[in-house]
């Protein structure tokens, strides 16, 4: 009966088996790049995982692993959260005077949801406290910064501004009737300020004048409330607010400045800063030091600065490996020949150099393409990643001037960022002067980079099985409906061939059974 039936089948049927095969392997195919390029795994596999390895009973594994692995997972994990943790951009945009200029010019959204969704819960943590319920205006911004619409937000601001506008003219005699912690002018308003220079000035000039106001706001709140912080836990919270309002204000106002030119003003600011609160160091107020004293060329005070902050005992970022080794760069760049050193080898300053070099693209190795120019770079976001790429565009960004102002600088680091690979073959699994690179940067990356830019991957991923399985099914399914095309009756009578051997393949494996079950009997 199937002899019977694949006579009567022409040659076209093979054409067209062939033919549908091959294009519904193509689409795979195609959906398969698409989605490795956009999530960075496959989607046959991630599925298989997810939901066939359940059904398969490849789960109930969770006893005996967790007793033998429990003490060096936990160290691990713990490595991995403390390395994946989003970090606020100590050099980020305005939203309004940078940020929404550039969606109006080129109709591209530089932020993305869960970018402003950490900014959100960032404002909430440091311009907010338990207290705010008690005061109309306070209140308004307490619900303004959860706003998911800007304009929603803005209007928030206008309204507390107002509600302090008029309240000022009763301030008396609220200040006669109610206890002292309402002492504070009640015509002021700071985080509104804050948010409207943020997100309603359209020029750096405009979000000064009002950061400034702010200033006034801030300022005489804080004072009231450093008297009265130990009077209470209210009190405290109610101080470390203010304290959080007044260092954000008076830090926006040295970026300020930065933007507008006047660097020596701007480095002052934030020396001053520096020294008023020293504990602060959340804001990473000392990356925007470093940024403008090299603006200024003051590579003394930049070695000043990195030697305190370029400790092993802290925390490292991108800004201080890079920076010191820009600096380590500088003494030897403008002579540096790759020629002449590989004739008479590395003296002890360019050695020192290469080793800062291969120091900085260990901990970040997704910014040397951006220095280099081999990647475009896009508007950094308002949070990064350490070692990610987010971190690598932030400091890019604003760095890349320095570096070319540094004679020979990226002609060095082009000729020797690469062999940092040599000595980390393994990155994912052991490190040289840092901890094994973390493996979750990538996903992390893709949630706080904008979708129309190509997050770097670091170690580069190899290709998964299943796009490889398709592409070489594709391939041969094309190449047999080609063949049928040109030669029908050949292909026809090799496919009848192959039939018939499946077939009686299939009949002795089934003759042998049939005996074996007669023997048996």
């Amino acid at each position: 009966s199937v002899s019977m039936f694949l006579n009567t089948l022409t040659p076209k049927f093979y054409v067209a088996l062939t033919g549908t095969s091959s294009l519904i392997s193509g689409l795979i195919l195609i959906f398969e790049w698409w989605y490795f390029r956009k999530y960075g795994t496959s989607f046959i596999e991630q599925v298989s995982v997810s939901h066939l390895r359940p059904l398969l009973g490849g789960v109930d594994n969770n006893s005996s692993n967790n007793s033998n692995s429990s003490n060096g997972d936990s160290d691990s994990n713990r490595q991995s959260v403390s390395e994946c943790k989003v970090w606020r951009n100590p050099l980020n945009l305005f939203r309004g005077a940078e940020y929404n200029r550039y969606t109006w010019v080129t109709g591209r959204e530089p932020l993305t949801y869960y970018d402003m969704n950490l900014s959100a819960q960032d404002h909430q943590t440091f311009f907010t406290c338990d207290s705010d319920h008690m005061r109309p205006a306070d209140a308004i911004m307490q619900k303004a910064w959860r706003e998911r619409n800007p304009q929603a937000r803005i209007s928030a601001a206008h309204e507390a501004l107002e509600i302090n506008e008029k309240d000022s003219r009763v301030e008396v005699v609220l200040l006669a009737s109610h206890p002292s912690w309402l002492k504070q002018r009640m015509d002021r308003c700071a985080t509104a300020y804050i948010l409207l220079a943020e997100e309603e000035a359209t020029t750096i000039a405009e979000a000064e004048k009002l950061f400034k106001q702010a200033l006034k706001a801030g300022d005489g709140c804080y004072r009231r409330s450093q008297q009265l912080q130990h009077h209470g836990s209210q009190y405290e919270a109610q101080h470390r607010r203010d304290t959080n309002v007044l260092v954000y204000i008076k830090r926006r106002l040295a970026m300020c400045a930065r933007r507008l030119g006047r660097t020596r003003e701007a480095v002052k600011m934030m020396r001053d800063l520096m020294k008023e609160f020293p504990l602060l160091s959340m804001f990473n107020i000392h990356e925007n030091l470093l940024e403008a004293l090299l603006e200024l060329q003051a590579y003394a005070d930049v070695q000043a600065v990195l030697a305190k902050y370029d400790d092993i005992s802290l925390p490292k970022s991108a800004t201080i490996c890079y920076t010191a080794a820009l600096l380590k760069a500088r003494a030897v760049s403008d002579k540096f020949s790759p020629e002449a050193a590989s004739r008479r080898g590395l003296s002890t300053a360019e050695m020192n150099a290469v080793e800062a070099i291969h120091r900085a693209v260990e901990f970040n190795p997704h910014v040397p393409k951006y220095l280099l120019e081999m990647k475009s770079l896009i508007l950094p976001p308002e949070h990064i990643l350490k070692r990610g790429d987010s971190e690598a565009i932030a400091y890019a960004f604003f760095h890349l001037a320095h570096w070319k102002r540094v004679e020979g600088a990226l002609n060095l680091l082009h000729c020797t960022w690469e062999g940092t690979f040599r000595m980390i073959p393994y990155p994912l699994e052991k490190g040289h002067l840092f901890y094994p690179y973390p493996i979750c940067t990538e996903t992390a990356d893709r949630e706080l980079l904008p979708s129309f830019h190509e997050v770097s991957v670091y170690p580069k991923k190899e290709l998964p099985f299943f796009i490889l399985f398709t592409a070489g099914l594709c391939s041969f399914t094309a190449m047999l409906a080609l063949l049928t095309h040109q030669f029908p009756e050949l292909m026809g009578v090799f496919a009848k061939a192959m039939i018939d051997i499946f077939c009686s393949a299939e009949f002795r494996d089934w003759n042998c059974k049939s005996i074996f079950m007669r023997v048996e009997d």
